[in-house]
This record gives structure tokens, sequence and C-alpha cells, in this order.
């Protein structure tokens, strides 16, 4: 069997990590070896964090709805059983989104469900 050195393949793979470091400090984004070990951190804090921006964005917004709510003389737990009681389909991205920007629109949700 002929002699294989891949070369080409090799470099392609290198040149894609390589490319993929820019940006990170010192040999971090220059050398191989390290850039391959920071891109890798990289990409799993990338997949741990696209999970937890998920939560952290749910927390923001029920900490607004509840603050709106609050306002209005409601909880946050009485507002939401509220909606499912009346059959309102609002989910809670749309509800902080109208409790920050439509103040007006919110309490007239709160008072369709009082």
């Amino acid at each position: 069997m002929p002699r294989v050195k891949r070369g080409f393949k090799a470099r392609q793979r290198r040149n894609k990590i390589l490319k993929e470091a820019r940006g990170a400090r010192g040999g971090h984004s220059k050398l191989f070896k390290t850039a391959f070990i920071t891109v890798t951190r990289a990409r799993v804090f990338a997949y741990r964090d696209r999970k937890t921006r998920k939560r952290d964005f749910r927390r923001l917004w029920i900490t607004r709805i509840n603050a709106a709510a609050r306002e209005q003389g409601i909880s946050y737990g009485r507002l939401m059983f509220g909606l499912k009681e009346a059959g309102i389909e609002l989910d809670r991205k749309v509800l902080a989104e109208m409790a920050v920007n439509d103040p007006a629109g919110f309490r007239l949700v709160v008072q369709r469900i009082q």
C-alpha cells in the first residue's frame, strides 16, 4: 500500500480550529494545541449556556410580570391561575413585554381575570 501523508486534510482540519479560535489571546489563537483546547472549552460553554439563557430569560419575565401584577394588587401566582381559568393564552414572554411597554394593556388583562 502506498504511504499517505495526509498533509492537505490535516492542515485543513487544523486551520478550521485556528479560524474558530480567532480573537483568543496569545497562543490560544496561534498554536494548534492550545487553540484546540480553547475551542473545545468554548463549545462546551456555548452548549451549556444555550440552556442557561432559556432559564435566565424565564426568570426575568416572571420577575417583570410579578412586579407589574403587584402594582395592580394581584400576585404572580393568582395572575397566572386567573389567565388559565379565563382561557387567555398569553405566554410569559408576551406578558412581560406588555408589563414593560404597554402597562394599559396589561392592566386590561388583569381586570379581565378579576
